[in-house]
């Protein structure tokens, strides 16, 4: 089976990316963690993206995963109608949002694939690290995270949400070689 990992492009559907964020966190959904992704809007995907650079996976034509990986946020905005946590100020940090894989390719390491991409962009755009968040229930995404080097700084309650999210930094090796 070919995937290819590549850039969002102006002329991909955001209503399909949208659908594809829908699908991939439906089982978060029934676990009652009303993450972003589970019903966000075609506006709100458009505004996600825009932050920074989104990734796609692709499988004959079609969208079956993603991440968005951006630039800090400026300390006292605003982030999805919430307060920023400071880790995500920070100058130097690259945050991860919206890694999604379709159902139907789970288990098959796209999501790794799609977090090596993010965090290959994010060191060759000279960023020292990566921070990110997830619901604090979800032990097998934080598990998962801890396994690529990720660690836990913090948390937050973010305003609407059924549960609190723990805040995840892994340093990226910065070093270049000539």
């Amino acid at each position: 089976m070919t995937i290819t990992i590549r850039f969002l492009q102006a002329g991909d559907s955001l209503e399909a990316l949208t659908a594809l964020l829908h699908q991939a966190y439906a089982s978060l959904a029934a676990q009652g963690w009303n993450f972003t992704a589970v019903d966000q809007s075609v506006a709100v995907t458009r505004e996600r993206v825009a932050l920074g650079q989104a990734f796609v996976a692709e499988h004959e034509g079609r969208l079956v995963g993603t991440v968005t990986v951006s630039p800090p946020k400026p300390a006292e905005s605003r982030y999805l109608r919430d307060p920023v946590p400071d880790c995500y100020t920070q100058p130097g940090t690259a945050i991860l949002a919206q890694l999604a894989v379709h159902p139907e390719l789970r288990g098959q390491r796209l999501g790794e694939r799609l977090m090596d991409a993010a965090e290959t962009w994010a060191t060759e755009n000279g960023y020292a690290r990566v921070a990110l968040d997830t619901a604090l229930p979800a032990e097998h995404l934080q598990r998962r995270y801890a396994r690529r080097g990720y660690q836990r700084v913090g948390e937050v309650q973010w305003q609407g949400k059924t549960y609190a999210s723990v805040l995840m930094v892994k340093a990226l090796d910065t070093k270049v070689t000539a």
